[in-house]
């Protein structure tokens, strides 16, 4: 992974980046941008020769807008100009998205950051890096050239180096999610997902971990996560990880789907809709990385992650559209739908947390519906909630982190569509409403803990078709970053 570091005077200046920052209107004047001042002066001549370069390549200053001088000869020998908007640590993000992608050719770069400048900037600009550097690739052909590190120049580099460690600690973790979901389903079986979250486990002390599988499941009776997994040659298991610092107050129990492919089942997806459901355990993914790097920052906060993980596969001893499944604990489902199946496996996992281990919040993340993408797009998931201050406080760290969601509401009148003539539900209604009615039929799987739970609807988000900010093409770990924000705020 890229290499960052603070330094208070630059060890060397192959290409130094300069910021630069909109000139507001009311302040007159015939330029729209400026230089931003710069913490470490730049070489004699450096600062009025990009000065004279702002109003000269018509630079506005927004975040992410870029031009490059050359200087042949000289040090530095590439002078960047930069736009960091106004300066929010968004911008930043996004600048350094832009950077990041811009600079692959170069093996060092130095950028002169402004004094008294912000954690929010450093984090921003270090997520930015990280993030939009990243590339999934499984072939034995060299790959893309890529920028291989950089200075930042601050007035106290020590001052900044717990805020890039927690930066590239969140990145470190995004990009695992990345990796996770990105790989095909050929290698990713159930098992395969456990042994990679257990060995990246191994390096982290404190955390617990349980997995388990076909034998273990029907014993305690998680017949959802069973009938889901039970048409694949590669059997179900739930992973259960624990990460209890002594301090720790709270604990949250964070839950995601794990389907690490999706053939529709019975109910079969067409060749389109079916090519890349191997993302569609990103909300596992997203959980279980959120969970390392609770433990990785040390974060005081009990954190219990759950994560049922199956192929939904077509066979013979696949489940078909009609069954009942009775789920743990008892309650029954009867399904017409098969590639309705990740509400299922959820139903299970959603109802151990409740009876056993009684946490003081449940939030799970899932690539639950198409439905979702109708409603909000591919950028937003949709974030369902009783509790109005959980709500708000997820929607604050998603904000914070640079990712998107919008409350959705959980109309009552809606619950009656998931009424059955001879199960206790109906799993998958067919009056419309499908993200609501999904997030109303797990509700019913939270028991008394229904105030305290939020469900986070992420498909359209787990997804980028092309290179977009700090996102590349391909998985987006979407929900690590959010995560991680909300458990080092949960008091």
């Amino acid at each position: 992974m890229l290499a960052i570091r603070p330094l208070a005077e630059p060890e060397r200046l192959d290409v130094l980046v300069l910021p630069v920052r909109p000139i507001d209107p009311a302040a007159g004047g015939d330029a729209s941008a400026e230089l931003v001042p710069a913490a470490v002066t730049p070489p004699d001549g450096t600062t009025e020769e990009a000065a004279a370069l702002v109003p000269a390549a018509r630079l506005s200053g927004r975040a992410g807008e870029i031009t490059t001088q050359l200087r042949p000869g000289l040090s530095p020998g590439r002078l960047v100009l930069l736009g960091v908007g106004d300066g929010g640590e968004s911008s930043w993000r996004a600048a350094g998205a832009v950077l990041a992608r811009s600079a692959v050719d170069e093996t060092h770069i130095t950028i002169a950051l402004p004094a008294e400048v912000p954690p929010a900037v450093i984090r921003g600009l270090t997520e930015g890096l990280l993030l939009a550097s990243y590339r999934f690739r499984l072939t034995d052909a060299d790959g893309p050239p890529a920028l291989g590190s950089v200075d930042l120049l601050v007035a106290d580099p020590a001052a900044h180096e717990d805020t890039i460690a927690t930066a590239r600690t969140t990145a470190a973790m995004t990009r695992f999610a990345r990796d996770l979901t990105n790989t095909p389903s050929s290698v990713k079986t159930p098992q395969w997902f456990a042994d990679q979250v257990t060995t990246a486990a191994a390096d982290l002390p404190g955390l617990r971990l349980t997995v388990r599988g076909p034998a273990e499941l029907a014993a305690e009776g998680f017949g959802g996560i069973l009938a889901v997994g039970g048409g694949s040659a590669s059997g179900p298991r739930l992973l259960e990880m624990e990460w209890h610092p002594a301090d720790a107050r709270t604990h949250v129990v964070l839950i995601g789907k794990g389907i690490t492919f999706d053939t529709g089942g019975i109910s079969i997806k067409p060749v389109p809709a079916m090519k890349l459901m191997r993302k569609d355990m990103a909300g596992a993914a997203a959980v279980v990385a959120a969970t390392l790097g609770a433990a990785a920052l040390r974060l005081p906060v009990r954190v219990t992650t759950l994560t049922p993980l199956a192929e939904n596969m077509v066979s013979g001893s696949a489940f078909r559209p009609g069954d009942v499944i009775r789920h743990y604990g008892g309650t029954t489902s009867e399904t017409t739908n098969s590639d309705a199946e990740g509400r299922l496996v959820l139903a299970d996992a959603l109802t151990y947390a409740v009876r056993q281990l009684r946490p003081d919040l449940i939030v799970d993340l899932a690539t639950l519906t198409g439905a979702n993408a109708v409603a909000l797009g591919k950028r937003t998931a949709a974030l369902y909630s009783e509790n109005d201050d959980l709500a708000a406080d997820v929607l604050a760290a998603v904000e914070a982190a640079g990712e998107a969601a919008w409350r959705m509401p959980l109309h009552s009148d809606y619950v009656e569509y998931l009424g059955s003539e001879i199960a206790d539900l109906y799993s998958a209604p067919t009056q419309g409403a499908g993200s609501v009615t999904a997030a109303l039929y797990l509700r019913e799987f939270t028991g008394d803990l229904r105030d305290r739970w939020l469900h986070l609807d992420m498909s359209a988000p787990s997804w980028a078709d092309g290179d977009q900010a700090e996102l590349s093409r391909g998985a987006t770990g979407w929900g690590v970053r959010s995560l991680l924000r909300w458990l080092a705020a949960v008091d």
